[in-house]
C-alpha cells in the first residue's frame, strides 16, 4: 500500500463501521440521547450525513458550508450515508497525491493527508457515540481508533476545548485509564465519559 493510499483505506474502514451503525438505527431509537449531550441519535446521524457533504466539498477543493441534511428516518438516513460515503471516497481518490503538504487557515502548513485524517477521526469518534447511544458493544476497528487518537493528540489544541454550549468544538478531556480500550481513550480525549451510556 502506498503512503497516499493508506489514509483512504483507513477512511473507508472508518466510514464502513459508522455506516453499519447508521444502518442499524430503528425509528424508535432516533429520539435516544447520545454522548454528544446536545444531540439525539437522529441529530447525530443527520450531522454525519452533513459531514459527508461538507467533507466532499473540501476534498474537491471547495469551501464547506454549515448546514443540516435532514434526511428523514430509518432507511432514508442509511441510504444517504452510504451514498455520501461513496461520493467522499471517490472525490478523495480523484484528488491525487496525499504525500505532500498544504496550507490550512489557522493551522499553517500541514501534511496533505491532514483533512483525511481529520475525517477518519470524526467518523471514528461518532461511531463510538452511536454504539454507546444504541447500547451496542463497542467492537470497532482498533487500527482506525489508534490512527484517530494519534491524529487527535497532535491536532486538537487546548484552545479548541470548552464547556458544552460554548463556541469551542470539544469539551475538556476526560481521564481514561492508560490500559482502557482504544475507543474509550479516544472518546475520553474528545471529552466523553467512557462510563456513561448516552
Amino acid at each position: 500500500m502506498t503512503p497516499s493510499a493508506e489514509p483512504l483505506a483507513l477512511l473507508s474502514r472508518s466510514l464502513d463501521q459508522a455506516g453499519a451503525l447508521v444502518a442499524s438505527v430503528t425509528d424508535d431509537q432516533l429520539p435516544l440521547p447520545t454522548p454528544c449531550r446536545a444531540w439525539t441519535v437522529a441529530a447525530l446521524v443527520d450531522h454525519l450525513i452533513d459531514d459527508l457533504e461538507q467533507f466532499t466539498k473540501r476534498a474537491g477543493g471547495g469551501t464547506p458550508t454549515a448546514g443540516e441534511s435532514g434526511q428523514g428516518t430509518g432507511s432514508g438516513r442509511a441510504e444517504a450515508f452510504s451514498d455520501g460515503s461513496a461520493a467522499l471516497l471517490g472525490t478523495w481518490a480523484r484528488a491525487g497525491d496525499l504525500t505532500g503538504t498544504i496550507e490550512l487557515p489557522g493551522m499553517g502548513e500541514v501534511p496533505a493527508r491532514f483533512p483525511v485524517d481529520q475525517q477518519i477521526t470524526e467518523f471514528a469518534v461518532h461511531a463510538w457515540d452511536l454504539a454507546k447511544a444504541l447500547g451496542r458493544p463497542v467492537t470497532l476497528d482498533p487500527e482506525v481508533g489508534e490512527a484517530a487518537l494519534g491524529w487527535a493528540r497532535g491536532a486538537l489544541r487546548p484552545e479548541f476545548r470548552g464547556e458544552e454550549g460554548g463556541p469551542e468544538a470539544f469539551g475538556p478531556e476526560v481521564t481514561a485509564r492508560p490500559d482502557a480500550p482504544v475507543y474509550d481513550r479516544l472518546a475520553a480525549f474528545f471529552g466523553r465519559d467512557p462510563q456513561q451510556r448516552g
